[in-house]
């Protein structure tokens, strides 16, 4: 199985106007959640943040209500670079897998009676 990995931009922030333009965004809100499932049972991994964006005078401008969800994700890893977003994906795999195989559980007391459910 492997994991599905999807990154959601939850909010923008925006300066009113920059060099005549409006709504310049200059951070992003975000949330990186995965999903995997093995044997009809799914197990999920989340991890949220927020990230600068530097302004570039010279790249292009897209105006905010042209802006896709899609494009914004990609300024974000951008943003963070490879190693960063390779960490955060690694992060989800690790919730995933800790859920999968728990590092630490908790059986009950060897002394105490274990309750037969059977009527």
């Amino acid at each position: 199985m492997s994991i599905n990995y999807t990154w959601k931009i939850s909010s923008m922030e925006c300066y009113p106007t920059v060099d005549s333009k409006t709504n310049v965004v200059f951070m992003l809100h975000w949330r990186l959640e995965g999903s995997e499932t093995v044997d009809d049972k799914t197990y999920y991994g989340s991890v949220y943040s927020a990230q600068n964006l530097t302004l570039d005078p010279e790249a292009t401008f897209v105006a905010y209500e042209d802006l896709t969800e899609e494009q914004v994700v990609g300024w974000l890893k951008d943003a963070l670079g490879e190693d960063t977003v390779s960490q955060y994906e690694q992060s989800i795999t690790n919730q995933i897998e800790n859920q999968k195989n728990p590092p630490v559980v908790s059986p009950p007391l060897p002394w105490q009676p274990v309750m037969n459910s059977q009527v």
